[in-house]
């Protein structure tokens, strides 16, 4: 049985920028490879962590591109096609599929808080689209709680094929199930991920994998493969990386990640505005928890 394209771990890529803050393509091309070749199974572009909000449309179509030309066979890529109007998100879910993206990953509308009427229009819209569509569940960020009841209501009209869930409460991958046998969940954030992943994840779209992606993914694959030995083996390694992982949550979360690449010898590099530079403090605790990871060995 083919695996589905959006199953597995797809990084939210961070995106490297010159020190002029225009895109570096060629350093966001050899970043894909760099994931392919840890054991990745696709990125995500154009995420938050991909700082889309920044990017120009020509940047952002580019960005796309560049993704999949670097990406190798069975490498998948699935954009995130956020945008205030559903018609907008439709646009840039049809560019995913001229790209030759395989999938895209779709927040509900946020430039107010949508009701479910408006949700499901939004999602049937850019399902038209053609390519399978994951939710991104994210009400923290755009005050839009796609609950089990409304993912249920769009999986069953056949607008979805999986959900990232990002509330980070785990006891909703257990009603999912219950209310959308088939629906598939995506680990949201890097810091429930044992959690979510004991509960039946079949992937995770992540942000630490940027750094270390080899020590993660073997992570997640003991974390769901559903054996009590590999559970055994994954617990050590979840609690050495747990204060890393954690600041994929937080609210400097892509600076976060930045540094800890740079720390690991990747291209980290700055970030365009609005996001400044971490804080002295913030920098060195981020620091400190990067290099207890490498000094144990984790790559």
């Amino acid at each position: 049985m083919t695996t589905p394209v959006w199953h597995g771990v797809h990084v939210a890529t961070a995106l490297p920028f010159h020190d002029d803050l225009s895109v570096d393509y060629d350093g966001y091309a050899e970043h894909v490879r760099f994931l392919a070749e840890g054991g990745c199974d696709g990125v995500c572009p154009n995420g938050s962590l991909g700082e889309y909000q920044t990017l120009t449309p020509e940047e952002r179509a580019r960005v796309v591109r560049t993704a999949v030309e670097a990406a190798p066979e069975g490498f998948h890529v699935m954009p995130g096609v956020a945008a205030y109007g559903a018609a907008e998100a439709r646009r840039w879910a049809e560019q995913a599929a001229e790209a030759g993206a395989s999938s895209v990953l779709l927040l509900p509308p946020n430039a107010y808080r949508a009701d479910r009427e408006a949700v499901v229009s939004h999602y049937r819209e850019v399902a038209r689209a053609g390519l399978p569509v994951v939710a991104y569940n994210n009400p923290i960020d755009t005050k839009v709680d796609l609950t089990p009841e409304l993912l249920a209501e769009l999986y069953r009209e056949g607008l979805i094929v999986g959900v990232k869930e990002f509330t980070g409460d785990v006891r909703r991958a257990y009603e999912i199930a219950e209310l959308a046998p088939g629906l598939d969940v995506l680990i949201g954030s890097d810091d429930v991920l044992l959690e979510v992943g004991i509960a039946g994840a079949v992937g995770w779209i992540a942000g630490y994998p940027n750094m270390i992606p080899k020590a993660t993914v073997e992570l997640y694959r003991l974390a769901t493969s559903g054996d009590p030995a590999d559970l055994a083996r994954a617990l050590p390694i979840y609690r050495d990386l747990h204060p890393l992982l954690r600041w994929d949550s937080k609210t400097e979360f892509v600076q976060s990640i930045k540094l800890s690449m740079d720390l690991a010898g990747r291209r980290g590099g700055p970030c365009r505005p609005p996001r400044t530079p971490l804080s002295p403090e913030l920098a060195a605790r981020i620091t400190r928890d990067t290099r207890a990871v490498l000094d144990k060995g984790y790559v």
